[in-house]
């Protein structure tokens, strides 16, 4: 444990919002020299949960945690994992589209290597040749070309 003396909590200054004939309890501890809530230093990492006593508790201070600190610290873990795995999922996509790109590349030249046999276009049928591609290609949008697949005529 740590020999520190406990910080003392921070003194907020608050306005007197509703004037001064009404007396606002939190007014009254920061006036003492208290904060308007019970100051602690631990972050609540290892919470405990027991279910007999229904209460919260932090298994590194042993204090007791309020019930909407643990629901925060609970709601921040799931956005922090949700967005770790929508991440994952992201990477785990754009990996996948890398690789049907390779695995046509490698179709194709494949395919392109046979002395007798060039691939034909999966749309009209054509033979397609490298030396086609070799002076560029020629370049269409992608949902363009989707669009153009969608009308076309059987």
């Amino acid at each position: 444990m740590n020999d520190d003396p406990p910080k003392t909590p921070p003194i907020i200054e608050q306005r007197f919002i509703a004037g001064v004939n009404v007396v606002d309890i939190g007014d009254v501890r920061v006036s003492r020299g208290l904060s308007r809530r019970p100051f602690s230093l631990c972050h609540h990492r290892r919470l405990a949960y027991d279910e007999k006593e229904r209460r919260v508790w932090c298994q590194d201070c042993e204090t007791d945690v309020e019930p909407f600190d643990a629901f925060r610290l609970l709601v921040e873990q799931m956005h922090r994992a949700t967005a770790e795995l929508e991440r994952q999922a992201t990477e785990l996509n754009e990996a996948m589209a890398f690789q049907a790109r390779q695995i046509a590349t490698k179709k194709l030249d494949k395919a392109w290597r046979s002395r007798t046999m060039v691939p034909a276009c999966p749309h009209c049928n054509n033979g397609l040749f490298p030396e086609h591609f070799k002076d560029g290609l020629a370049m269409l949008g992608r949902d363009y070309a989707e669009a153009r697949l969608k009308n076309r005529k059987p």
